[in-house]
């Protein structure tokens, strides 16, 4: 069976809505340890070159780490230091490829102060 884009389209739409409610009821039950810490990253990716902005405003202490998925299968992925972010700091990440980035993230893990 071979879908239309409309089809397709119309398809990721509900099943975005149908996910939604999931998401506010899980926020709403009150997560504490996520809802209120957690360093928010800003990344940019400007030719092979990866750079992550992480500023942390809550109480907790958050451990950041760069990744970078490299584009050619012959250039190394990455996954950057370990880097604390204090509370009420911001923190620079940094990392590249050789040639093109296809991905980069920052993973978090929440540690006490």
């Amino acid at each position: 069976m071979r879908f239309s884009r409309s089809m397709a389209s119309a398809t990721l739409a509900a099943a975005l809505v149908l996910a939604a409610p999931l998401a506010t009821a899980a926020h709403a039950r009150g997560d504490a340890e996520n809802a209120l810490s957690g360093a928010e990253c800003r990344t940019r990716v400007d030719g092979s070159h990866v750079t992550a902005y992480c500023h942390n405003p809550y109480p907790e202490t958050d451990r950041l780490r760069l990744h970078i998925e490299c584009a050619r299968w012959w250039d190394l992925d990455s996954d950057g230091r370990a880097t604390d972010a204090r509370p009420a700091t911001t923190v620079r990440l940094a990392g590249r490829c050789w040639k093109e980035v296809r991905a980069a993230w920052v993973s978090h893990q929440h540690r006490g102060s």
